[in-house]
């Protein structure tokens, strides 16, 4: 903890530091930093309460009425009148206020630019992604939309190495869970036959929340493998609609049965199958990952109708 702690503060003094944010005319602006943020979410809302303003800003009531009050002295804001309640008086901004909230945005978005400017997209893409991944693992509410994709370069180490970290940290599975996982994805990637096998990778905000693969087992059947999801990204459905992937996926190529090994002390992930129409047929212990544990066979019938 102390380290993560003097690591955060690191970076709080690098950054605050390199974007100028504790000078009283940002980016050689009129404005504070909270004066330009102020003026940012007015422009994102269209039309807001200051109440809401606090809430959203988290500022001392006191302190966001004075910048309201420079704003309006300034002709930024206009007070409205909705309803019938004369004490909700919403404010939006004037002409006067977005001219001045685009200066200050543009300003932004340039040094923005100028920061990163010595980067490769390489580089570029790896500070986007650590700094959403640094988001979404403090607030984890705060990602947007769920995409998956097929896999492409890269993915099939870094989808490993976390399966193998995870498993480590949440169930205690050693060296023999690393073993088969790595062994899974370098067979995937060298015997990697076209339309009939697939991993996808499901993203939040761009950063790797999960993945799931499919492979030919020959004989009509596929097996599903290396089901997971990050933790900062579960309760989002992601596990369900990676194994919907799977299951169309082996449909549309005309499989007669669909396969997976997974375990009994994985209750979420049992719940899941069951629910998409998988059926325990097997169990049998076993010491692979160093732990005595009860390995399961599921196995979803593709030639019957979806239910």
């Amino acid at each position: 903890m102390d380290q993560t702690v003097t690591s955060v503060r690191t970076f709080n003094r690098f950054y605050t530091h390199r974007v100028g944010a504790l000078n009283t005319r940002f980016l050689g602006t009129d404005l504070t930093l909270g004066e330009a943020r102020m003026l940012l979410e007015i422009a994102r809302a269209g039309r807001v309460l200051a109440s809401d303003l606090r809430r959203l800003l988290d500022m001392d009531p006191a302190h966001v009425s004075r910048m309201l009050a420079r704003f309006e002295s300034r002709g930024w804001i206009v007070r409205h009148r909705d309803g019938t309640d004369g004490r909700a008086r919403p404010l939006s901004l004037s002409p006067a206020g977005q001219a001045a909230f685009q200066a200050v945005d543009e300003r932004q978005a340039e040094a923005t630019r100028a920061m990163l400017a010595d980067q490769d997209g390489w580089g570029r893409r790896d500070v986007a992604q650590s700094l959403a991944l640094a988001r979404l693992r403090l607030d984890p509410a705060s990602g947007g939309a769920v995409a998956i994709r097929p896999f492409r370069a890269g993915d099939l180490g870094q989808i490993a190495a976390r399966q193998a970290l995870l498993y480590q940290q949440e169930n205690g599975w050693g060296r023999g869970l690393e073993v088969a996982v790595l062994d899974a994805a370098a067979a995937f990637l060298r015997d990697f036959k076209p339309g009939r096998e697939q991993c996808w990778v499901a993203e939040l905000d761009g950063v790797a929340a999960g993945s799931v693969m499919l492979t030919d087992e020959g004989g009509g059947i596929a097996r599903l493998r290396l089901l997971y999801v990050e933790p900062f990204a579960r309760g989002r459905g992601i596990g369900g609609e990676l194994i919907a992937r799977c299951v169309a996926f082996a449909r549309d190529c005309g499989y007669d049965r669909l396969t997976l090994w997974t375990h009994t002390v994985l209750d979420g992930a049992r719940r899941l199958y069951a629910r998409n129409g998988f059926r325990l047929t097997e169990t049998a212990p076993h010491t692979v990952f160093g732990l005595p544990l009860q390995g399961e066979t599921w196995v979803l019938d593709l030639t019957m109708p979806p239910a």
